[in-house]
């Protein structure tokens, strides 16, 4: 196909994408069901048809990516503009012992699962573990941000939690990485792999905070007070906003998810009384690309894969899913209420960018640990998980008010 067709296809997908999300929105606020759950069920249709139609080339499959990459971007710095950073800060004690334990419990189940019961080897197990110790920030904070619960104690508490979540999963791959060359092989000296890994994360991390300080002490007033001064809301915005996903960008480039850059660059604006007004008019970008993070999801599932994956994918679903839940639930219940403790183990319970990137990176590297059914389980608990604490967690926020 020539590629003015390309683009013209790809655009009339993208207008029928944003209809579709329309009317997928509308039904949703009626049906009193999160939106994300009608996206994600979209992007599976799509990828239906393609079956039938091949009309996914991948030219359209990478432009659905990058506005997936947005769409997290824009969701995640949102968040971080309407976010308070000092109740943040003050959640961080409470949050890092909840992170310690449900890492060491999620992390820990998958591995066993893998390793004991399906009999994957040892660096597909640990692959396994890496992918499904992290969580998706981005899914439940939507259900969240709707219930106007999202700046609530709970709501902060859980923010700080899924944020070291992603922060300890970049880490473990990291790591993980340096060392699966060693233990694939069997030979070479598999401390000094760990050592330098860890360096090298530490040192990432390192830059990563330094220059968000240098950013925050010195830049970020000057910055807004300059936007503040342009005529037109839109090129306040739109200033403010470009700044935000140039932050995400290097993140990324780091080695830590776009998502993590987002969130941060958000909060680094959220000080500013102009950056929050900012907030308000970014929501119409927001609302335009974040649906194609979820349709993207949807699109990764691979229908041909699903029936010899399912076995695969149904215990590792279950062991996602009650592994987050328990490991979140029961310590935050030290501190509160069960309902509210409940709350935030549901909320961890999604899989999404962080999953798939660990995934997505060891299939490439080491193509020999990860195989395709493992890889389409993956993407079924992703889409499962997805759909599912969404779902349960609505009508939990409404009967908790």
């Amino acid at each position: 196909m020539e590629l003015v067709h390309l683009d013209a296809l790809m655009i009339a997908l993208i207008g029928v994408s944003v209809l579709v999300c329309v009317v997928i929105n509308s039904l949703a606020e009626r049906l009193g069901l999160p939106a994300l759950v009608g996206y994600l069920v979209f992007g599976a249709a799509l990828r239906w048809a393609d079956d039938s139609l091949h009309f996914l080339s991948e030219h359209l499959f990478n432009a659905f990516r990058v506005l997936a990459d947005l769409g997290i971007v824009a969701l995640l710095f949102e968040i971080g503009l309407a976010s308070n950073p000092r109740a943040l800060a003050a959640k961080l004690p409470q949050a890092s012992v909840i992170w310690l334990v449900e890492v060491l419990v999620a992390g820990g189940a998958a591995y066993f699962l893998c390793h004991y019961a399906l009999h994957f080897s040892e660096v597909t197990s640990l692959v396994a573990a890496a992918a499904l110790s992290g969580t998706s920030v981005g899914v439940c904070a939507v259900v969240w941000e709707n219930a106007g619960r999202l700046n609530s104690p709970e709501g902060e508490l859980l923010i700080d939690v899924a944020e070291l979540d992603d922060l300890s999963a970049v880490g473990l791959m990291a790591i993980l990485f340096a060392l699966a060359p060693v233990l694939l092989s069997g030979n070479g000296d598999a401390g000094s792999a760990l050592l330098g890994a860890s360096a090298g994360f530490v040192a990432s991390l390192g830059l990563l905070i330094l220059v968000a300080v240098i950013f925050a002490r010195f830049l970020e007033h000057p910055l807004t007070r300059f936007a503040g001064r342009l005529r037109r809301p839109p090129e306040r915005m739109l200033m403010v906003a470009g700044v935000g996903f140039v932050i995400a960008a290097f993140a990324a480039w780091l080695g830590f998810s776009l998502a993590i850059g987002a969130m941060l660059a958000g909060l680094l604006f959220s000080r500013d009384p102009a950056a929050t007004r900012t907030e308000r008019s970014f929501r119409d970008i927001s609302a335009f690309v974040t649906p194609f993070f979820f349709i993207y999801i949807g699109l990764c599932m691979d229908p041909a894969s699903i029936g010899g994956s399912l076995p695969i994918g149904g215990l590792l679903l279950v062991v996602a899913m009650l592994s987050k839940l328990v490991g979140n639930g029961l310590p935050a219940w030290v501190s509160m209420n069960a309902p509210c403790a409940l709350l935030i183990g549901v909320s961890m319970m999604p899989r999404a960018e962080i999953t798939m990137v660990v995934m997505d990176q060891a299939r490439l590297l080491f193509p020999e640990a990860i195989s395709g059914e493992l890889y389409s389980a993956m993407v079924l608990v992703t889409a499962a998980t997805c759909l599912v604490s969404p779902l349960l967690l609505a009508p939990m926020l409404r009967a908790t008010r």
